[in-house]
């Protein structure tokens, strides 16, 4: 196998989600709907918000025992593209530093492509079935969309992969795997790949799931169906949020090519009128510097929004999934415990099966139960900041042009006198 780098040149929350209420659109500042006095400087205001926010997550850090310190980093960089005679992927560079006793070393350094990422993954899944993993980004995109080796893309997707790593370090339960250890310490994934269940348990698994499935459920806890309500009523409002994003950032871009087109027009028209040109050439000007901090926009809501929303629009699928298994995991038990009344012989070693069965449900839901709110925490506060980063650079980008236009108009401001003058002169 051989390769070469992919010439790659990279440089380098406002959701408030009350425990009754889903997508909820409020004012930081109630006084502002009652008239109160606005702000002098937009900017303060997120500025402000800024601060509270970091107060919050400290807050909850406290409460949740997170200032202990952090003893395991985790990055990913180097995307190189390898080509072979059947395929091209990507490989990443993941280096890893830690201070944890259970590494042999305190630095490791592996290459891993996409689909040791997705093994990792569903091993995760598959140790703990009613925890929430981080997702990982699409393995595939839609033709037409993007190209799948465009600098872009690839630094997208090295991003997403990299917050998978974290956040699943970060995990109190996950950071322990053996799994992860070993994707993160092992040149070689192949032996541990062996090691997982054979493609018949797998089936058998998944036969066995989809007969609790159809047979379903005859007492689902409330919470859960209340869970179950709100990941669905969720999933809808951030799959639209999440489309009209990806629509109006389109649309921009547009009007961004179009905007380039403007201002040499404008230019243009300049070099055939003498006496318009010094106005000709100012407006040229400006649109040219509203196309740059357009363009500037445009990425930063592509950069900081757009991953944002998409990262919980396939939070979502995850979160499906989890119920899914949760509800089959009780389904089990539901089922073993029928066959226990029916059943007049072995009695003893089925009634082990099912207490066994019974402490994996409670066990499940309390997984899940954990997870979740951990979950909704993470997702407010990585929502509320991709939000509050969006407000700051959409006031960052009004000011900007208007600024641009301000210095044009008292550009062409004429006095009094020099008008005077000039009618005297055409008289």
């Amino acid at each position: 196998m051989s390769g070469h780098t992919v010439p790659v040149d990279f440089s380098g929350h406002m959701l408030d989600l009350d425990e009754d209420e889903d997508l909820e659109v409020f004012s930081k500042d109630v006084s502002l709907a009652d008239g109160a006095p606005v702000p002098n400087s937009p900017s303060s205001m997120a500025n402000q918000y800024g601060a509270e926010e970091e107060e919050e997550e400290g807050e909850e850090q406290q409460q949740e025992g997170g200032a202990d310190e952090k003893d395991i980093f985790i990055t990913v960089d180097n995307p190189e593209s390898h080509v072979t005679a059947i395929e091209t992927f990507i490989m990443y560079r993941v280096e890893t530093k830690t201070t944890r006793g259970e590494f042999d070393s305190s630095e490791y350094e592996v290459l891993r492509r996409y689909q040791d990422f997705a093994w990792l993954r569903s091993k995760l899944e598959e140790a703990h079935p009613t925890l929430i993993v981080q997702p990982l980004p699409e393995k595939f995109v839609m033709k037409g969309m993007v190209e799948r080796f465009n600098q872009d893309f690839i630094e997208r997707r090295r991003r997403a992969l990299e917050r998978f790593l974290r956040k699943t370090s970060e995990h109190h339960v996950l950071t322990h795997s053996q799994s992860l250890k070993a994707f993160l310490t092992a040149q070689d994934l192949l032996p541990h790949k062996k090691q997982g269940p054979g493609f018949l348990s797998r089936m058998g698994d998944t036969v066995r799931a989809a007969a609790h499935a159809v047979r379903g459920l005859k007492s689902r806890p409330e919470e859960f169906c209340l869970m179950q309500d709100y990941v669905e009523d969720f999933s809808n409002k951030i799959c639209s949020v999440d489309k009209v994003t990806q629509r109006i950032i389109k649309e921009q871009r547009e009007y961004l090519e179009e905007l380039k087109q403007y201002s040499p027009a404008y230019a243009q028209w300049a070099e055939s009128e003498e006496k318009l040109a010094g106005p000709l050439n100012g407006v040229a000007g400006c649109v040219e510097r509203c196309s740059t901090e357009s363009d500037r926009q445009i990425q930063h809501l592509s950069e900081v929004l757009v991953p944002a929303l998409h990262e919980y629009v396939l939070y979502t699928e995850t979160l499906k999934a989890v119920m899914r298994r949760r509800d089959n995991i009780q389904a089990e038990f539901e089922a073993k415990n029928l066959a226990l009344a029916s059943r007049r012989t072995d009695q003893e070693a089925l009634q082990e099966e099912v207490d066994g069965l019974a402490g994996r449900v409670e066990m499940a839901n309390n997984a899940l139960r954990g997870d979740w709110t951990r979950w909704r925490s993470g997702m407010r506060a990585d929502l509320r900041s991709a939000f509050l980063s969006t407000a700051e650079k959409n006031v960052d980008y009004y000011e900007q042009c208007l600024a641009v236009w301000e210095s044009f108009l008292l550009s062409q401001r004429v006095e009094p006198r020099e008008q005077r003058d000039g009618e005297d002169i055409q008289i």
